[in-house]
Formats: structure tokens, C-alpha cells, sequence
């Protein structure tokens, strides 16, 4: 793509992500889009055939938000409690703008089909960074993993992840206050099964969990490094 080309892409990623915040994704048609962009809309439909498109882009301007503001905050040698507790509550941060269209979001991503779920192949760069990110939270914690779990961790914690935004989503709350509760209730809980994962009498779970995670419909599409 030419820089040109580059350049009238990311403004129009841009814009659309402005409207989704500021006045809803329903509510922003690709007509308004390509207006508020200064893109002809017959040039707009040939970068995005559509707004669920757009919610891709969605995803990596998150992660790569999420990236830079959690990584320097992990504590290199602290407890795996205190970094993903840490990593979690970034993630509500980066995405806190974005809670006016949450319903809007599900219906677009729950649908296996859909390309804008998070386990579809246009989601890879997305997810491939979320996944990555627990790799560093695992890295810079001082608790050990267990050896049968070491590849798979990662993506469980990205799973984690998935889970407290589902509930975000949802969570009608003054500020999201009972996802920020349930990150500090299930953290501890993650931290504690991680370590317990390491004891003889676990072997046999955790070998369990490994193979689930293996063999689910979306391993196919996570990449488990």
C-alpha cells in the first residue's frame, strides 16, 4: 500500500474509532465516516467493506494502547498477583472510552463466523499481542510456571482476560466498579491455582487443563508459541 494509501487507511480508522466513542456504533454509518474523514465513500468501501471491519481495527488500536501503558508498570521480580492484577486493570483502563457501545460489540463478536471475534484469523495481530503481553507478566513475575503448563499459561491468562471483558461489557456498575472487584477477587485466585499447579497431586489437572486448551475449536486459531 502506498503511503498515500497508508495514510487515508489510518485516518479513516481513526475517525470511526472517534465516533464509535463519542456517539455509538450504531449510531455511525460509513457515510459518516467517509464525511468526517474527508474520503469519498466510494473510496472508504475500498479499505472497509463494512463498520465490522472497523471493530478489528478496534481491537489492535486496544492492544497496542494496552501494551504501552501496562508494560512499563509490571514489576520485574514481583509476585504474578500484583503484575496480572497490574496487566488487568490496564486493559479496563485502555478500554473504559468504549463502554457506550459494549452491547453493540457482542453482537458483532460472539458469532464464531464473524471476523471480528476474537479467535477469528483477521484478529490474529490482536491476539497474538494480548497473548504475548501475559507472556510478560509471566516473565517479570517471580513465580515459577509449572513446566507442563509453560506454552499454554499465556494464552489460559489471555482467556482470563476474555472473561473479565465479557463481564465488563455487561457491567452497568458506576465505572465498571464490579469488574474492577472481580479483577481483585479472581486474580489472587488465578496466582494461587498456578502455584498450586505445581504440587504432584495438581499433575494430573493440570495435564487436564493443557489438553482443553489444545484441543478447543479455537486453539486452531491461537497460536500457542
Amino acid at each position: 500500500m502506498s503511503d498515500r494509501g497508508t495514510e487515508t487507511r489510518e485516518k479513516l480508522v481513526e475517525t470511526a474509532l472517534r465516533l464509535f466513542r463519542d456517539e455509538g456504533f450504531q449510531a455511525t454509518t460509513m457515510r459518516r465516516i467517509a464525511g468526517e474523514a474527508g474520503v469519498s465513500l466510494g473510496n472508504t468501501y475500498y479499505y472497509f467493506a463494512g463498520k465490522d471491519e472497523l471493530v478489528s481495527e478496534l481491537y489492535v488500536v486496544i492492544q497496542r494502547d494496552h501494551r504501552a501503558l501496562a508494560l512499563p508498570q509490571l514489576r520485574d521480580g514481583g509476585s504474578l498477583e500484583e503484575n496480572l492484577k497490574t496487566v488487568l486493570h490496564a486493559g479496563l483502563d485502555v478500554m473504559s472510552p468504549y463502554h457506550g457501545f459494549g452491547s453493540s460489540f457482542l453482537q458483532i463478536a460472539l458469532p464464531s463466523t464473524s471476523r471480528s471475534s476474537p479467535f477469528s484469523v483477521e484478529s490474529t495481530d490482536a491476539r497474538e499481542m494480548a497473548i504475548d503481553l501475559m507472556r510478560q507478566v509471566l516473565t517479570a513475575s517471580k513465580q515459577r510456571t509449572p513446566p507442563s503448563l509453560e506454552k499454554q499459561l499465556p494464552t489460559l491468562l489471555w482467556l482470563t482476560y476474555l472473561g473479565v471483558t465479557l463481564h465488563w461489557v455487561t457491567d452497568s456498575s458506576p465505572g465498571q466498579t464490579c469488574t474492577r472487584t472481580l479483577v481483585n477477587g479472581v486474580v489472587p485466585v488465578v496466582a494461587k491455582a498456578i502455584k498450586l499447579a505445581r504440587l504432584p497431586v495438581a499433575r494430573g489437572l493440570v495435564g487436564d487443563i493443557a489438553k482443553l486448551i489444545t484441543n478447543t475449536p479455537a486453539s486452531e486459531q491461537v497460536t500457542v508459541r
